[in-house]
């Protein structure tokens, strides 16, 4: 027997089940409109909830640090990858987050890794959402520590697990920001208040908060007013940014720290001059006007409402992530063929990423799309709603 012959069984099971990934390919810059495929498409499936992936100032800053400072940084940062650009980055970000000190990583993805086992251990706990991000399940298995799920967005039930472990020395609460699956916004406040009551130290993941939430994009801490009362904010430059790159926002003594423990950060090279210099263009971007958050919101308001309208359930979600609650993976994936094939891309999401039962076709709003552009995909999910006669069963979350 092929010692590897269960790579192909499990890709089989996967395909039968419609859970198989299709990777489409996208032929050019990211906007409203791109090519997929050979296929033109609305995008309805990018994090570029500004548009800034294919700002121009940002391109034109990108050109000239190349020029400057070349194409890679041949180092990791604490040897010979430090650049100017990235304590300009590091200065800005700080300034823009309200914060003492900021640190940037190659990922919100690394900066999760780097955090985590930087700060817990095996003789501490961790109280996570259940729904919280990969990346953070994946820093709590790498700290190999003790980890408490609390219901989805429930201060009452992470209050009550809390409370059995109150005499643990160190507990972190972690939460996403934004959840990105559901749209749905932590209540952060709730989880400030249990974290000072029972002296844990507090994270935010807020990579679909950072550039949608809070005063020109500025986040879920400054959303609720909480500055200084979150320990650790991770940030994400890879979606409303439009470049790539993550960062974690704290205290100086955090960022100082982290440069001797987290071991992306000392592992791995460092962010490249072009899009470091690319992020520093954003950050003055959204300092100098709050105009296409505005716009990101518009949109997502028009397109949600008609949506509602014409009877689709769009689960719980606050913020631009809709969510189109199909229900049947495969459905979903059959779903949201239907729509490519009549020039909209927007990708089915099936278990794990969601639970069994729960697919669907996550519609993701930008600041590029024209009301033009939302009105003419509404009346294309109407008619193939109808079709599927989702709207008639009215799926419930």
């Amino acid at each position: 027997m092929d010692k590897l012959d269960f790579i192909n069984k499990e890709l089989d099971r996967l395909k039968e089940a419609g859970l198989l990934i299709n990777i489409r390919t996208v032929e050019g810059p990211q906007g409203a409109w791109i090519t997929v495929d050979g296929k033109k498409a609305l995008n309805l499936s990018s994090n570029n909830y500004l548009g800034l992936a294919n700002d121009l100032q940002s391109k034109t800053a990108s050109h000239n640090a190349i020029d400057t400072f070349g194409v890679g940084p041949a180092a990791v940062r604490t040897i010979a990858g430090t650049t100017t650009l990235h304590k300009i980055l590091e200065q800005k970000l700080a300034q823009f987050k309200g914060a003492e000190s900021t640190i940037s990583f190659q990922s919100g993805f690394c900066a999760n890794l780097a955090v985590i086992p930087a700060i817990v251990g095996k003789e501490d706990v961790v109280f996570s959402d259940e729904l919280n991000h990969a990346s953070i399940i994946d820093g709590c298995r790498l700290a190999k520590t003790r980890v408490i799920r609390y219901k989805h967005c429930n201060p009452e039930d992470l209050q009550e697990k809390i409370q059995v472990e109150k005499d643990i020395e160190r507990k972190l609460i972690i939460t996403d920001g934004v959840f990105s699956m559901e749209g749905d916004i932590a209540p952060l406040p709730e989880i400030v208040e249990i974290a000072e009551k029972y002296n844990a130290i507090t994270m935010v993941d807020d990579a679909h908060g950072e550039g949608v939430l809070g005063r020109g994009g500025r986040g879920i801490v400054d959303h609720f007013n909480l500055h200084g009362k979150v320990d650790i904010e991770v940030g994400t430059m890879s979606k409303a940014f439009g470049v790539v790159g993550g960062y974690i926002a704290g205290t100086k003594q955090l960022t100082d720290y982290l440069v001797q423990k987290g071991r992306p950060f000392l592992f791995s090279s460092a962010v490249t001059a072009a899009d470091v210099s690319a992020c520093i263009a954003v950050v003055d971007t959204l300092n100098k006007s709050d105009c296409l958050v505005r716009k990101l919101w518009s949109n997502t308001g028009f397109f949600q409402e008609r949506m509602k309208q014409l009877g689709y359930n769009l689960g719980i979600t606050k913020t631009p992530i809709t969510p189109v609650m199909i229900g049947d993976a495969k459905m979903a994936k059959e779903f949201s063929q239907k729509l490519f094939e009549e020039g909209i891309f927007a990708q089915s999401i099936g278990y794990p990423t969601v639970p069994a039962g729960k697919a669907r076709v996550r519609v993701m709003l930008s600041a590029t799309h024209s009301e033009k552009d939302l009105t003419w995909a509404i009346d294309h999910f109407e008619r193939i709603g109808n079709s599927f006669n989702i709207l008639e069963r009215r799926f419930e979350a």
